[in-house]
């Protein structure tokens, strides 16, 4: 385990074998090992002794949170009833909390224009460092925005791709770490396999030994480590101010994972145009995008209709012979 997770409570050896617990099941452990880490620290604040969690200690707990948004807050509540519930489990009885009210507002997600996304490209394809620096991820950035408006697959996913993983003689790549634990092949079109290739033959040429061994990462850095989110994120704030894209800040975006929302749009405004229905492109887009149900999927036929609301307007004019028509009833397609 990690130096920043050394755990200290007398729950020490549960958060450890916990945490063994979920890595065996595929689950990222890192939310889980800081949340745990903050349980620990006010354990140990409260002298605990015993194996045993009470609905004293949790509303104790939640006292010292006064800075924690909702969601957060959530997050906080669901792992420390899934561990409550893991003491249960192993014979010690604990308090099991139910869950706080999901009252947040819902996250609307940046949805990039195809301008916008042809800009990113570009200026991605011209960026220079303003200093040496011998491990840089600049090799990368321009194929990794690209795999991810593609194939709108998340960016931690994209980043634990091997060298193993990618077929370029059947075009495909199959992840293998998935936020739904769920391994899927990744379709690769023309354009982004010859994009692939192109980067494998300049990363290869990189005198690192074992770069472009099978179990070695896809995309690296220049000393052919594999790539972390926090310098993507910050390349990525770059190319936005770059493109004279706003960069918020504070959870506002946009986001590197906003290349997701916008390849499920695009992509279903795509099919519609193509006069496939919007109801059967959602199941192919939700098993494209590895959303567990369509539910997940749905959000974007919301998005698509606030952005392209023709795209919309067209779809119903090819279904509208379903629905009765009555001169009595006036319906605003615009608001329903």
């Amino acid at each position: 385990m990690s130096k920043q997770f050394i755990y200290k409570s007398i729950f020490a050896p549960y958060f450890s074998s916990f945490l063994e617990m979920k890595k065996t099941m595929g689950f990222g452990l890192i939310k889980f090992q800081w949340i745990f880490l903050e349980f620990d620290k006010f354990f140990l604040t409260t002298s605990g002794t015993d194996i045993h969690i009470s609905r004293e200690q949790i509303t104790a707990w939640r006292e010292t949170r006064i800075n924690d948004k909702s969601r957060t807050l959530y997050d906080k509540y669901s792992i420390l009833r899934q561990f409550c519930l893991y003491l249960c489990h192993l014979g010690h009885e604990c308090y099991i909390p139910r869950l706080p009210k999901q009252n947040w507002p819902p996250f609307i997600p940046y949805i990039f224009t195809h301008t916008e996304m042809e800009g990113i490209f570009a200026v991605s394809n011209r960026l220079t460092l303003q200093n040496r620096n011998m491990n840089s991820i600049l090799i990368a950035i321009p194929a990794l925005l690209r795999f991810l408006y593609s194939t709108g697959v998340r960016i931690g996913e994209v980043l634990s791709v091997k060298n193993e993983d990618v077929d370029f003689v059947r075009q495909r790549i199959i992840l293998k770490r998935t936020k739904n634990q769920m391994e899927r092949l990744i379709p690769l079109n023309p354009s982004l396999l010859e994009v692939l290739k192109q980067y494998r033959v300049y990363r290869d040429k990189i005198p690192i030994q074992g770069i472009s061994a099978p179990k070695a990462s896809f995309f690296v850095s220049t000393v052919g480590k594999p790539l972390r989110r926090g310098s993507v994120y910050s390349w990525f704030r770059k190319i936005l101010k770059e493109c004279g894209i706003p960069f918020q800040g504070n959870h506002q975006g946009p986001r590197i994972h906003d290349i997701r929302h916008t390849c499920a749009v695009h992509s279903l405004i795509k099919m519609v145009r193509e006069d496939v229905d919007i109801y059967c492109a959602l199941p192919i887009l939700s098993v494209f995008l590895g959303h567990k149900s369509i539910k997940g999927t749905e959000t974007y036929v919301r998005l698509t209709q606030e952005m392209y609301p023709d795209v919309i307007r067209m779809e119903r004019s090819i279904t509208s012979f379903v629905f009765p028509s009555n001169p009595k009833i006036e319906i605003d397609y615009d608001n329903d």
